[in-house]
């Protein structure tokens, strides 16, 4: 396994969520009240922003927007500060810019350029949870209505007391490589994307389903790839809404590729040289997704291979390989 998270976007988020501590709604409270404390405002999923920077208010100049806010979550403690975000959903956009102090509303995968990792993370965070509670109003079971408690990281059923608590959907993504020289790895084209984009291939989990199984069931259902060995690479927080991407490798059992036509409409083998040529052309991946950092890492893999190999030869050709008695 070769966990390299940390580079991988919306992961690491280096704040403590307080878990033991959010269930006290006295202590949430205080932390809500507290002068220093940061309010994160969101609208409909969309981060407000300002001259293209997200909007933080301190609790003392956002009374008012806390006030009309459908819901304010507490997110846990960057340090001695305490976080909250506040979903301003219910109002409409024009209102909640002006309360926000903001001029635009923008989605967070659109910000990640021009901010930090950790604003990333955190903005990310926010909007899942926000848009959690948005669709989490009642009981799945009952259908009576639910309060929020714990800060917002549980909602209760008024009728039945059944406990609600957010719900994550993981899905598989994977590099699938073939083995021999040179090394190639397949990637698709999905229905709704670009004539040219090419991405890996990836899927939800089913219920009763390993991860590893998903990726077998995945690549044979869309491309008609039967894959041997899969290993872990990596995983990513994917809140768009409630996503959490596991990467894998995978290794394939021949090179015969038949796509679904349905979610898949094209699927191809590259080598190394030609998948540098359509990242150049910007035909691979987004900047902040796991696909990303599989592609980039097989890529770097490559790379080592090929030098390992020149080195090698090189040495041959010169006469500095060194022998030893047995």
């Amino acid at each position: 396994m070769n966990d390299r998270s940390p580079s991988v976007h919306y992961t690491g988020l280096e704040l403590d969520r307080a878990g033991d501590r959010r269930s006290d709604a006295a202590w949430v409270a205080s932390q809500a009240s507290r002068p220093g404390t940061r309010v994160l405002p969101l609208w409909r999923d969309q981060c407000l922003t300002r001259g293209g920077t997200p909007v933080v208010r301190r609790v003392a100049d956002a009374a008012e927007l806390l006030d009309q806010a459908a819901e304010a979550v507490f997110l846990g403690l960057d340090g001695d500060e305490a976080v909250f975000a506040a979903d301003l959903s219910a109002l409409e956009e024009d209102q909640a810019r002006d309360l926000a102090g903001a001029d635009a509303v923008q989605d967070v995968r659109q910000l990640v350029a021009g901010i930090t990792a950790a604003e990333a993370g955190l903005l990310a965070y926010a909007r899942g949870l926000l848009h959690w509670h948005r669709n989490q109003r009642f009981c799945g079971a009952c259908g009576g209505p639910a309060d929020s408690r714990d800060g917002g990281h549980l909602r209760v059923c008024r009728d039945c007391g059944k406990l609600l608590f957010p719900r994550i959907e993981p899905a598989v993504i994977m590099l699938i490589e073939l083995a021999g020289q040179p090394r190639r790895c397949l990637l698709a084209r999905h229905a709704k994307s670009g004539p040219q984009s090419f991405s890996t291939l990836a899927g939800f989990v089913e219920i009763g389903e390993s991860l590893e199984d998903a990726v077998r069931r995945e690549a044979f259902e869309e491309a008609g790839v039967q894959v041997k060995s899969v290993v872990y690479q990596g995983s990513q927080a994917w809140p768009f809404p409630a996503g959490l991407m596991v990467g894998y490798r995978a290794e394939a059992d021949t090179d015969t590729v038949r796509v679904d036509g349905a979610e898949v409409v094209d699927a191809r083998w590259f080598t190394a040289a030609e998948l540098r040529a359509r990242i150049d052309a910007g035909h691979v991946y987004r900047a902040d997704s796991i696909d990303r950092f599989l592609i980039e890492g097989w890529l770097a893999e490559n790379d080592a291979s090929a030098a390992s190999t020149a080195a090698e030869a090189h040495a041959a050709e010169s006469g500095d390989t060194e022998y030893t008695d047995g």
